[in-house]
């Protein structure tokens, strides 16, 4: 299917995206300070699963078709790391909140412009360095090493940020064999997969309220991922992820506004460092893009 290039019906779909996943980011940090993190990723996986299964059985082919590949262990691993890295997220919610942890995990579109070089063999131009090093010292000025009140746990949103841009250069990787559907699909039935096998070990009983929270946050998921598809599907992705940035000003509205978290000075510098260090990557992407 040809691409239309709808760009405001593209922004359109990626700020409601951002919306949605920031809801899905509070509903994860209420249940997961309440219940084991591993139980929560994993409830929320079977629902993603079976909803990557009946997106594979309405396409051409099935589900035959959409498991095809040539690549599975790539496949299954990609899976598997995004589960892991939701699972140091949601941690990350616990244990700093909403508004620190989305702000140090923005500088994820520098840590894969960094890594394409070594990983995917991609020209990284002294721009885009300066750019990188530019995020980085606003992830330091969000962490304050060295200056008496730096707090470990600050660094687990960075891992999880380390291990997402990781999975997205494994899935650039694998989509020189792989169509999307097949990498969609591996990466939700290999994610349930690995989390049923952990997570039901730490099964715990949950309250009717918790439930209904479950299931918006299950479809909240569902829901992401549909709008993330249909965004990508309208509009070109250079010119609609910048808006990603929105996810942490959802975030920060939520964090406030329901759990009492503040904005730290040091955090709103160093996070509006990476936003501008990320847009002036998307831009000279785009730069490139349009001179090849």
């Amino acid at each position: 299917m040809s691409q239309s290039n709808n760009i405001p019906l593209g922004i359109g779909l990626m700020i409601a995206t951002t919306f949605v996943f920031a809801v899905q980011d509070g509903l994860s940090r209420h249940l997961a300070g309440e219940y084991n993190v591993l139980m929560v990723v994993m409830i929320r996986y079977w629902f993603f699963a079976a909803f990557v299964v009946a997106i594979a059985r309405r396409n051409a082919g099935g589900i035959r078709a959409a498991a095809q590949t040539q690549q599975p262990v790539l496949q299954a691993f990609r899976g598997v790391l995004l589960a892991a890295e939701i699972c140091v997220m949601v941690a990350a919610f616990t244990v700093l909140g909403l508004v620190e942890s989305l702000a140090v995990f923005t500088c994820y579109p520098l840590l894969v412009a960094a890594l394409s070089g070594p990983v995917l063999g991609e020209s990284v131009g002294w721009r885009r360095w300066l750019a990188i090093g530019t995020g980085f010292v606003g992830v330091i000025i969000i962490l304050q090493p060295g200056m008496g009140v730096f707090d470990p746990a600050a660094v687990i949103p960075l891992v999880s940020a380390t291990l997402f841009a990781i999975y997205g250069l494994l899935t650039r990787y694998a989509a020189r064999l792989d169509t999307t559907a097949t990498s969609f699909f591996w990466t939700g039935t290999a994610g349930a997969v690995a989390m049923t096998l952990v997570g039901l070990w730490f099964w715990e009983p949950m309250t009717g309220t918790d439930w209904i929270y479950m299931m918006f946050l299950c479809v909240t998921g569902v829901t992401g991922h549909w709008l993330l598809i249909r965004c990508y599907e309208v509009a070109e992705a250079s010119a609609v992820q910048p808006f990603a940035y929105f996810q942490l000003a959802f975030g920060a509205i939520i964090g406030i506004s329901v759990f009492g978290e503040t904005i730290r000075t040091n955090v709103a510098i160093g996070a509006a460092i990476i936003i501008a260090a990320g847009l002036f990557t998307f831009w000279r992407e785009r730069l490139q893009g349009r001179a090849n």
